[in-house]
């Protein structure tokens, strides 16, 4: 209840109304009685409302002081993506960047993380796509913030809160909506392309390439590997050899994948001249070659020929699998092959046409029809063998 209080004048003996709102209610038999000291009524009334939330979250169990700020918990996710990602420095540098950004927004990087809702994320992506883009040395470009740029930025929003709630500190989560109009990488290499472009790479370049477009793998899936991982010659009962992909972006990455003759071929030839147990070793020769450094070659090549800018290294995996989908893969044998984390990635590359269509109902019909002709020979067996117990009274 938001109020006034009344005093009588001494001068004229009326009542009259002080200046302040107070409000007043009845929690658990105990009575709440507060003199805002503020003459606004809404905010006399946001008060009130903020008080009964603090008071809910203590009987919760939640201190409302004890909960901390974004900027307050920032040290502490970051430990934990360290701990969590330990063998993913790309990923750490990932969410560090990703978190800075966040915190550049004073009304976000201030609240405390139980008081992050759905109308405080909706002013912080309004704030980032009124922005635009700067660059060191440059003029502004007149672009502003893109869709899948703000994306990231949700999405490690989303981690940390998932990861406070998941260390007690709050209950219950915002709902937290990408933004709709993110461009995907949809560039695929064509074969004629393919081969200027591997005839132009420089190694670890054009073996890195073939393999992806061969396999699927991720880039830094490939550079990862050890010649632990690589099985050259078939396994029992198999075809084709295959490599081992020990770990990635998620559980599902973990996976076994065959090798193409031409991926087969390439890794034979190179381990001829391996120096240890990494497939693609860096300069060193201690750790693998840098994605970044992988990129450097890749963006050399793509100016050289001329190439559009879409045709990024990841799209080499893009265009595997969509070869795959257009030689009749299905969703499910391509979530596996590319180890995705959902069947909803898997499917943009699976586009059955017509004439697929029609053959999966001629192939059901067939195997309807051969299950029926059994089922009717069994039939007529079984009939036959009680008409012969009839007759020989047996």
């Amino acid at each position: 209840m938001i109020y006034k209080r009344k005093k009588r004048d001494k001068a004229t003996g009326k009542m009259v109304e002080l200046p302040y709102w107070h409000y007043k209610f009845t929690r658990n038999g105990v009575q709440v009685n507060v003199n805002t000291k503020q003459k606004d009524k809404q905010t006399a009334r946001e008060m009130e409302s903020a008080k009964r939330t603090e008071l809910a979250k203590g009987e919760s169990g939640f201190e409302t002081g004890s909960v901390p700020t974004l900027k307050q918990f920032s040290a502490r996710f970051i430990k934990g993506i360290e701990t969590r990602c330990a063998e993913k420095p790309n990923t750490v540098d990932f969410y560090k960047r990703m978190l800075k950004t966040l915190l550049t927004f004073p009304p976000l990087a201030n609240t405390r993380l139980n008081r992050i809702d759905e109308g405080l994320i909706e002013r912080y992506v309004q704030h980032r796509r009124a922005q635009f883009i700067h660059r060191a040395k440059e003029a502004e470009t007149g672009r502003t913030v893109s869709p899948a740029t703000v994306n990231r930025e949700l999405a490690t929003l989303r981690r940390a809160l998932h990861l406070a709630e998941d260390w007690k500190l709050i209950r219950g989560l915002p709902k937290i909506e990408m933004l709709a109009g993110e461009k995907n990488r949809e560039f695929v290499l064509a074969a004629n392309v393919e081969a200027k472009y591997l005839a132009t790479a420089p190694e670890p370049l054009h073996d890195v390439a073939v393999l992806i477009v061969e396999s699927a793998l991720r880039p830094g899936e490939a550079l990862a590997l050890r010649w632990s991982d690589v099985h050259l010659d078939p396994g029992v009962d198999k075809k084709l050899g295959y490599v081992q992909v020990r770990s990635g972006k998620s559980k599902n990455a973990r996976r076994s994948v065959s090798l193409s003759a031409r991926a087969n071929a390439m890794l034979r030839a190179r381990k001829q001249n391996a120096v240890n147990d990494l497939v693609f070793p860096g300069d060193s020769l201690e750790e693998p070659f840098l994605v970044s450094s992988l990129d450097h070659q890749h963006a050399g090549v793509r100016a050289k020929l001329g190439l559009p800018s879409e045709f990024v290294i990841h799209s080499l995996r893009h265009t595997a699998l969509t070869r795959l989908g257009d030689s009749g893969a299905d969703a499910f044998t391509i979530m596996r092959i590319a180890g995705h984390s959902s069947i909803t990635i898997s499917q943009r590359y699976v586009h059955p046409s017509n004439d697929a269509m029609e053959a999966a109902f001629e192939k059901r019909a067939k195997v309807e029809g051969t299950l029926l002709g059994t089922l009717e020979k069994r039939s007529e067996r079984e009939s036959a063998q009680v008409l012969y117990l009839q007759r020989t009274g047996a």
